[in-house]
């Protein structure tokens, strides 16, 4: 973004220094917090962009503890974000989907317990789909015992101090907050710096496009499945049909639900009875931030952000976007709730 005062570009570390001036008290750590995440992230497009050439496609042979194929570029991105988190000294524990327990980083010390899931949509990856990085931020609660502990990290979403994500696509976008709104940053490769793009930006209250696995639809709630149909009837009143998008890639659909409004949904089914998603590195993050641009996040009875883990890898069903398309889906999953699939 152009600064309209002085006609100049605006990068990603000045914005953070900018905005730190909002917080009263601000010791400038999670500034540093968020540039290392900055510098980890042109790293990793980096090499997404010429991974084919270097040969890091393909699987790594090893399973995570979700029991899912690695890909080489995960363990790459999860070896780049807790390295440059390590750095800086400020970050005492990192949870990543790659990682079965937590990682105890160098400073026992540092404030921040940062939840990572370092390459969402790696599935696509050997197809040149657009893929990502998750990334959430909570304050260490018990920051002068000595003794760090895997339950220091059980906090709720709405204990976020800051989340946001990447996206590898057609450009690579940086987009986060940290409870001020949301901003959106692009990488200029040839400078090496992320540009503001925009800032504050809001999702439409409304949109007409649903996203969603319709293979599993035989594995779904009675009200799930009326609310799609509700979806693709005709009704030009309501702008029905919508349009269905599915990239299979949770950064991605969720991008374009920000921008373009909608819901993504990935519910609960008979093969993943607690939902398949991960609360604290996929859906806590992606809630803070859809909320922050004026939408809503359900697990279908929970505000997903007032969810309390008892586990760092556990997982939820997510209905989330424009604030009127979750509203009536909620609708239809409470009308139907006592009805058998």
């Amino acid at each position: 973004m152009i600064d309209i005062n002085n006609k100049r570009l605006v990068t990603l570390e000045e914005y953070i220094i900018q905005s730190q001036n909002r917080f009263p008290g601000a010791t400038g750590e999670l500034s540093q917090l968020l540039r290392d995440i900055g510098l980890a992230a042109k790293i990793i497009s980096r090499e997404v962009n010429k991974a084919g050439i270097t040969n890091i496609l393909g699987l790594d042979g090893s399973k995570n503890i979700h029991g899912e194929s690695v890909k080489k570029l995960d363990l790459f991105a999860d070896e780049q974000l807790i390295s440059a988190l390590d750095r800086s000294l400020i970050t005492c524990m990192v949870i990543s989907e790659e990682n079965d327990g937590v990682v105890k980083l160098s400073s026992k010390g540092g404030k921040y317990i940062v939840y990572l899931d370092p390459l969402d949509g790696s599935s696509n990856i050997d197809v040149n789909v657009s893929i990502g990085s998750i990334f959430s931020v909570y304050m260490r609660e018990a920051r002068y015992n000595p003794e760090l502990r895997e339950e220091d990290a059980f906090q709720p979403g709405i204990k976020q101090v800051a989340a946001g994500y990447v996206l590898y696509g057609s450009s690579t976008i940086l987009t986060y907050t940290t409870g001020l709104g949301v901003s959106v940053f692009t990488l200029d490769p040839s400078i090496g710096e992320f540009i503001l793009c925009e800032r504050g930006i809001e999702i439409p209250e409304h949109g007409a496009i649903y996203s969603i696995n319709e293979g599993s639809y035989n594995s779904w709630d009675l009200g799930l499945k009326k609310y799609i149909k509700y979806c693709q009837e005709e009704d030009p009143e309501t702008g029905r049909p919508y349009s269905a998008r599915y990239i299979g890639s949770m950064v991605a659909d969720i991008h374009r639900t920000l921008i373009k409004g909608g819901i993504f949904i990935y519910p609960h089914s008979k093969k993943y009875p607690n939902g398949k998603l991960r609360l604290m590195y996929e859906c806590n993050p992606l809630s803070f931030i859809i909320e922050q641009a004026g939408g809503m996040a359900t697990d279908g009875e929970t505000r997903i952000m007032e969810l309390k883990p008892d586990a760092i890898h556990q997982q939820t069903p997510i209905y989330i976007g424009s604030k009127k398309n979750v509203e009536t889906v909620m609708q239809y999953l409470e009308e139907y709730a006592a009805v058998a699939t």
